[in-house]
């Protein structure tokens, strides 16, 4: 029999106290017309608090800046009645006796896979005009246009804690705007926000941290989702070395992060197999920086979240590897997506042994806020 302990010990992030390591890992779902999140959408946080799930990110939320979205009914976190609607998520989570951030996007010239071609009210923007394959589209972004980018990140924080959220998480990973600016292909820009290093294209970020900073209490925790990849090429590296990482990572917490959720397609993968064969990218994290670092991809199931978006099912798996790391003190925490997607109650089936319960994941869970 499986040892559960060290998935129901206790964690302190920042001021912030878990109960557990699971978090929910956040997931778009487009369930919030014109923005504004529904008591439905509550509802579906609330069930994921009741059955114990320690810390919930939300999906993505827009930022008050134009195109921060590309999908007509993804949240926004700006104006009256998306707070609005914000607030009953929060209440209801509370309520439950959970714990909440919302994870804050601005998806850069990112466009939907399920609404490709569906366009916001102002053109999408990107560091250098290019759209995320390369292609220039438009125009760059102004330094009036990325300042105003950032003070609408430092906004939202404000905004969330003004809530009552828990947390915050920004969004740098999978192609959005902040991973743009990391990204040199992307980022050609030849003032502050661009250069030849990956720590130079990481001021929009860096700047970001600090303005969240200076609007949010000290202890409120400040997590930012990072990842190696990009879309279509799962070999791809921001940081090719763990030295290179280590810097990068640095200047991240120099500048206000207190968490980092490194983002991975399974996450028993490796992140410098030629250098160690099992630590994976949130080991590395920890082990270069000490900060808390969430390991993401595949928990509990047999294939990545880009199998299941072309329809394919995934087997529920055992979880005495993730079990044994955490062990190890790999990483501090662990989020779930699929799995929870499918069963609100997968954590507390896991609590109690029921592992038998556990159905396999089937992508028809994408249609519903079951």
């Amino acid at each position: 029999m499986a040892n559960f302990d060290v998935l129901f010990s206790s964690y302190r992030l920042n001021a912030l106290d878990l109960p557990n390591r699971v978090v929910m890992a956040p997931m778009t779902r487009s369930r919030s017309p014109d923005g504004v999140p529904s008591a439905e959408v509550a509802s579906y946080y609330r069930r994921r608090a009741e059955k114990g799930v320690g810390l919930i990110i939300t999906e993505a939320a827009g930022i008050g800046r134009p195109a921060a979205l590309n999908e007509p009914d993804m949240p926004r976190f700006h104006g009256e009645a998306a707070l609005a609607g914000w607030k009953k998520v929060v209440d209801e989570v509370h309520a439950a006796g959970g714990r909440i951030a919302p994870q804050l996007v601005h998806v850069g010239h990112k466009r939907s896979n399920l609404t490709p071609d569906w366009t916001p009210s102002a053109p999408y923007e990107s560091p250098s005009g290019l759209s995320v394959t390369g292609e220039r589209i438009s125009q760059p972004m102004s330094e009036s246009d990325v300042a105003d980018a950032i003070d609408a990140f430092a906004r939202a924080a404000s905004d969330a804690e003004r809530l009552g959220f828990d947390a915050i998480e920004l969004m740098g990973a999978h192609g959005y705007l902040i991973n743009q600016f990391f990204y040199d292909h992307l980022n050609l820009r030849n003032d502050g926000y661009g250069g030849a290093t990956l720590v130079e294209r990481s001021r929009f970020a860096v700047e970001i941290l600090k303005a969240v900073r200076t609007v949010v209490s000290p202890g409120f925790p400040v997590i930012v989702r990072l990842s190696q990849w990009k879309p279509k090429d799962f070999n791809a590296r921001l940081a090719e070395t763990p030295k290179a990482l280590e810097q990068w990572l640095t200047v991240l917490v120099e500048g206000g992060a207190d968490a980092f959720h490194l983002s991975q397609p399974r996450f028993w993968q490796p992140a410098f197999p030629e250098i160690d064969r099992e630590l994976n990218l949130a080991g590395w994290a920890k082990k270069l920086t000490g900060v808390t670092a969430i390991t993401v991809g595949a928990v509990g199931l047999s294939g990545d979240v880009y199998e299941s978006l072309a329809g394919k099912s995934a087997q529920a798996t055992s979880l005495n590897g993730l079990l044994a790391r955490l062990e190890r003190d790999e990483f501090d925490l662990v989020a779930v997506g699929r799995a929870l997607l499918q069963d609100p109650a997968w954590l507390e089936k896991v609590r109690r042994n029921r592992l038998d319960q556990i159905a396999d994941f089937t992508p028809t869970a994408f249609a519903t806020l079951r």
